[in-house]
């Protein structure tokens, strides 16, 4: 797997989430969603609607039982990325549990909802099934940053390091971080 989610397939994986979360409201029957062309996210009736509200969720539909795991993973991970947290760890815990992506973003949902201490053992679980996943290493190292644990933040970027170089995309995110920490 690789390290990092690539940009480019940014938009194509932003028009799966909003096909998922449309088929996911037909599939479920939901009768706030009406049956037409003008259905689903990316619409004026589900997009009028404030995100992650009781009205969007049941506009936009629950998660389907028939979501593959890959799927169900990148919608999740552009839920959380939108800041819908709690629509993607719904859509999170559908996916792969043995899968370090998988387990990255539910410890990145988690600590955007101000669950860090929750959110810890998922990154620490992403690692151990692989130590070289920098992404899990740079969110684990901002969790380190919102806990007031400094030291142990630049662990992780000196890890990312040692593992993917001062070059990557986490090791200046995480660095950045560390730099604007005021702790």
């Amino acid at each position: 797997m690789t390290t990092t989610f690539r940009r480019a397939a940014a938009p194509a994986m932003l028009i799966l989430v909003g096909a998922l979360i449309a088929t996911s409201a037909l599939a479920n029957g939901s009768s706030a969603v009406p049956v037409s062309k003008d259905t689903g996210p990316g619409n004026a009736t589900c997009d009028g609607l404030m995100k992650g509200s009781d009205a969007w969720t049941s506009c936009v539909g629950s998660v389907p039982s028939s979501l593959q795991a890959d799927e169900a993973f990148y919608a999740g991970y552009w839920l959380a990325k939108t800041g819908h947290y709690d629509q993607a760890l719904s859509y999170l815990r559908h996916a792969s549990q043995s899968d370090e992506r998988v387990l990255t973003y539910i410890g990145y949902a988690t600590r955007k909802l101000g669950n860090v201490d929750a959110a810890l053992p998922y990154y620490n679980r992403a690692l151990v099934l692989n130590p070289d996943y920098s992404v899990a290493r740079a969110y684990l190292g901002e969790a380190f940053l919102s806990r007031g644990e400094r030291a142990k933040a630049q662990g992780q970027l000196d890890e990312i390091a040692r593992r993917c170089g001062p070059s990557c995309a986490e090791y200046a995110d995480l660095s950045r971080h560390i730099a604007e920490y005021k702790g």
